[in-house]
């Protein structure tokens, strides 16, 4: 029996760390080679670029560095060949994957289909590659596609009349809570088309507000899924290709992620939290902590991403903070060990209308003076920041966001949102999934009713549908690009759903002012959803 033995770097290649990225590529070669005895090892996509590098492509100085440092990486290869991605520019620019082999660069191929739709917008940068590339190793014939190529047919197709033996995949695929499943489901059926086994790598890592899952996958000509690498870790993975049989398969690969839904959500937006913050070199993090399960659960994640140590929560209590909300609060900011800081607002609040009176004469108190305190506490927080250089975590979620339940230069101050794209229905079933672990958010505030606390006695609910029947209306006009009258035929209230829809539309100049939160949904706010803030359509 012959087998051939390769590996997957499933790794984080930051976004424009050209050199690092080719030093972490050369030192992972290498241990592929001396602690695996592979022959070969495949990076994920444009992996000296990190992905995506949007307009940086569009930088000459960018992509001659990009060029630069893989004719510097191709001689020190040595004992091993390596699949390394790059953005490939003569004259035009071509997402590209070139074999290393024996200390040169052998060939080069360029990807064939460029997404064009939710998050990807590759047609802006890349010009389509002409054929698929088979290339023989230790006698097997190896189909080299990246990424998109395998969503379409042809391009697999292609490599099995070539007459490869195995399909090798290297990826950027973002992460969100229904991308696996597509994912698995994808392969599987262009294994048993071209009757080859793939293999298939994905980069980890967060991005802005990207998150890469890894989630690396091995599927035999059959479409049996043998093997998954964990999601959001970084891995070298050992994979042997029997030649006599033609099946893959997984050498001391971890155990498969048997995760629920609600622990993989909640590391995929640790991860984000913490490499936004490390890439970015800040030196922690502060937010406003209310007593509520928006920021409960932001400042659970932000301690399990960072650590204690580099973690700011500030309660900042008017006349309708609860003692509820002081008592918990408190609680959990003890509980996780965090800095913590008590920061009465009543005096600003008072200067400031005081200092409006002349002006607010003759008009009643309204919901103005409600986002006076909360823009008096983004002040405070805004100021802590720029005098200790944390970066402020604002807290809100996606279904405040779709609705505008939220305050400019208020509770949206921040420069990343951790949970922007969770609806808080989904809040509710993260924070209960983390108290249960070890108590870090307080029961009692999964449990009290939400609340602004902005005015006596006050509920989310004075201004907004259940949460339960707002989200669900607004996953079917969101997600599902459902219309009105669709989401009350599904069995919704006619003037509910109408409301709702109206303040989606009317808020979009609040999210265009948002920070970047890490993508957890297949439509998310910003990058992926993009609608014009004036505009006749309703």
């Amino acid at each position: 029996m012959s087998t051939f033995r390769f590996a997957l770097a499933q790794f984080d290649f930051p976004v424009g760390a050209t050199a690092d990225n080719a030093r972490r590529v050369k030192a992972l070669a290498d241990e592929a080679r001396d602690r695996l005895g592979a022959s070969l090892v495949a990076f994920p996509e444009l992996t000296l670029s990190g992905y995506p590098p949007e307009d940086l492509l569009q930088r000459p100085s960018f992509l001659d560095a990009c060029h630069r440092e893989l004719d510097a990486l191709a001689p020190t290869i040595k004992g091993i060949s390596a699949v390394v991605g790059y953005p490939d520019s003569q004259g035009e620019v071509f997402n590209a994957a070139s074999l290393i082999r024996e200390g040169r660069i052998e060939w080069t191929y360029h990807k064939q289909e460029l997404p064009n739709y939710t998050v990807f917008d590759e047609k802006r940068y890349f010009q389509h590659g002409e054929a698929t590339r088979v290339f023989a190793i230790e006698g097997v014939n190896v189909g080299m596609l990246i990424c998109e190529d395998i969503w379409e047919a042809e391009p697999a197709a292609h490599a099995a009349q070539a007459g490869a033996d195995l399909i090798l995949v290297i990826n950027a695929s973002p992460w969100d809570r229904r991308q696996a499943v597509t994912r698995e489901a994808l392969l599987k059926q262009r294994a048993r088309e071209t009757g080859l086994p793939i293999a298939y790598v994905n980069l980890v890592g967060g991005q802005d507000d990207l998150l890469f899952d890894g989630h690396s996958l091995l599927v035999q000509a059959d479409g049996d899924v043998i093997a998954r690498a964990p999601s959001f870790e970084e891995m070298l993975l050992t994979v042997e290709f029997d030649t006599a049989t033609k099946r893959l398969a997984a050498i001391d690969w971890p155990v498969a992620d048997t995760r629920s839904p609600e622990a993989i959500m909640y590391a995929g937006i640790v991860r984000g939290i913490r490499d936004y913050i490390g890439k970015n070199h800040f030196s922690g993090v502060l937010l406003g902590l209310s007593g509520g399960i928006d920021s409960a659960l932001t400042l659970a994640l932000a301690v399990d991403a960072l650590g204690k140590d580099k973690v700011t929560a500030v309660m900042m209590p008017t006349v309708y903070t609860s003692d509820l909300s002081l008592r918990e609060a408190k609680a959990q900011a003890e509980h996780l060990g965090v800095e913590y800081h008590v920061l009465p607002i009543e005096g600003i609040y008072e200067a400031f209308t005081g200092a409006l009176a002349p002006v607010f004469a003759g008009r009643e108190p309204d919901i103005t003076e409600e986002n006076l305190q909360s823009r008096a506490r983004g002040v405070l927080l805004m100021a802590m920041s720029n005098k200790t250089g944390k970066l402020l975590l604002s807290t809100g979620n996606k279904s405040e966001m779709a609705v505008g339940y939220a305050t400019l230069y208020g509770d949206m101050c921040g420069a990343y949102a951790p949970l922007k794209d969770v609806y808080k229905t989904t809040v509710f079933a993260l924070s209960r999934w983390r108290a249960a672990i070890d108590g870090a958010i307080p029961l009692a505030v999964i449990e009290r009713p939400p609340s602004a606390e902005l005015r006596h006695e006050q509920t989310d609910q004075d201004s907004l549908p259940p949460y339960d029947e707002l989200d669900a209306i607004l996953e079917q006009f969101i997600e599902g690009e459902a219309s009105a009258e669709d989401i009350i035929a599904a069995g919704h209230d006619d003037a509910t759903v109408r409301r709702v829809i109206r303040m989606v539309f009317i808020n979009e100049f609040k999210r265009r002012q948002a920070a970047p939160g890490p993508r957890v949904t297949t439509k998310a706010f910003g990058r992926e959803r993009r609608y014009p803030i004036t505009s006749g359509w309703r």
